[in-house]
């Protein structure tokens, strides 16, 4: 299925926000750079040129900007315009309900929809992506088949395991198999009331969303993207899963879970967060099941957003640690990945030294690895040689010597991955 683009409104109606609402923010926006002329309030606010010259019209009208005189501005003369008459006042106002200023919001009605045109659930994955998306991984043949039905299924995946083999690595690489690309609105109103959404660390946009002349037709009120992969661990707080809103600023900040609509969701480490796993499973309950999820505003003003993402959960712990039966159902694909065997080892210490330019020896690796993992003296963990090689790293650099496998250096980097009581 097609992702539909979005139109830029010609009009203030068609924006599906309060003319009141524009009035303010193009008020604010004048207060903040000065005299502007409408095609840089436009790209201040990316309002199309013909909706930001209705509203200067408006607040002319009502004696609250006034032109400042022509200026020339991308090879053409505009008009300038300023805060004038009680337009210093009505933008104070307008500053003390919400400072925010910026890119104009969308609708939640638009948003919505967008949501929905362009659900994760649409874009399918197949075996040849899933692997090129796996292959900087060493992982036994067996897992590709589950991983796939369960990022096409866009429910919800719990990976578990023993820590260091590659859960969250996964997890990541799940969320770049994905390709398409989406848009995510700048900022969403709500009740009257500003959420900001686009997230400059979670969200790429393409380099030309910005450009009018190439696309003349597009909102810029959206950003074109990626997928968003967002990811957090043990600082995930149920408090994070709600808006925030900002006291002084009066405006609200999307929870991460929210910007990662369209996308994939990782809990990494659950299981080790300050709230119990229960307690997060139970926030997500209506979510993971009935597909949206409610929020609400200082306001009291609640509303529903569609939970369009894949959410991937990762633990260390057994599953029937984590929470009770009726909890454990609502997440649909439970994987584990498993320690890698002897052979997986070795292609990952190999992949390790060549990534790091470390001569490989394979006399001397196996007889590290006869003294300490072989008939079960220690369990292979995939994180182990990427460890143990930037270590070699780290002694051949201090001593100023040439990088180099021996006995010593390998037992060296094993003696730091345990810990002894002695």
């Amino acid at each position: 299925m097609a992702i539909t683009e979005p139109v830029a409104p010609s009009t203030v109606v068609a924006t599906g926000i309060n003319r009141d609402s524009l009035m303010k923010l193009v008020a604010k926006t004048l207060q903040a750079h000065g005299a502007l002329a409408p095609s840089q309030i436009a790209s201040e606010t990316r309002l199309s040129p013909g909706v930001v010259v209705e509203i200067l019209k408006e607040l002319q009208k009502l004696q609250y900007v006034e032109s400042r005189g022509l200026e020339g501005f991308e090879m053409r003369s505009e008009v300038r315009y300023s805060l004038g008459g009680g337009g210093v006042h009505f933008a104070n106002r307008a500053s003390a309900l919400s400072q925010y200023v910026g890119p104009a919001p969308v609708s939640l009605e638009a948003w919505v929809a967008q949501i929905r045109n362009q659900s994760i659930a649409y874009e399918q994955i197949n075996r040849q992506v899933l692997e090129e998306a796996l292959s900087h991984l060493v992982l036994p043949e067996h897992l590709v088949p589950l991983i796939g039905p369960a990022i096409n299924s866009t429910r919800s995946v719990l990976l578990y395991g023993e820590p260091g083999n590659g859960k969250t690595s996964i997890a990541e690489a799940m969320g770049k198999a994905f390709s398409d690309l989406i848009y995510i609105p700048s900022c969403v109103e709500v009740g009257g009331q500003i959420i900001n959404v686009f997230d400059p660390i979670l969200h790429t946009p393409e380099e030309d969303d910005y450009q009018p002349k190439a696309r003349p037709t597009f909102d810029r009120r959206w950003r074109r993207c990626r997928r968003p992969v967002a990811l957090t661990g043990g600082e995930l707080t149920l408090d994070m899963l709600d808006l925030s809103y900002n006291q002084y600023a009066k405006y609200y900040e999307a929870p991460i879970h929210l910007k990662a609509i369209g996308g994939v969701f990782i809990i990494d480490d659950f299981g080790r967060q300050r709230t119990d796993p229960q307690s997060i499973l139970n926030r997500w309950i209506v979510p993971l099941e009935r597909r949206y999820d409610f929020l609400t505003l200082h306001t009291g003003k609640k509303f529903a957003v569609p939970f369009d993402q894949l959410a991937v959960f990762s633990t260390n712990l057994p599953p029937d640690e984590l929470a009770d039966a009726g909890a454990l159902r609502r997440l649909h694909y439970k994987i584990n990945v498993p320690t890698p065997s002897a052979d997986d080892f070795r292609v990952i210490f190999r992949r390790a030294a060549d990534a790091a330019n470390l001569p490989y020896d394979n006399d001397v690796f196996e007889a590290f690895f006869e003294r300490h993992y072989a008939n079960g003296k220690a369990t292979p963990a995939g994180h182990h040689p990427k460890y143990i090689v930037d270590f070699i790293k780290s002694v051949c650099h201090f001593k100023g010597e040439e990088l180099r496998m021996d006995a010593e250096l390998l037992d060296g980097g094993w003696s730091n991955l345990t810990v002894s009581r002695g």
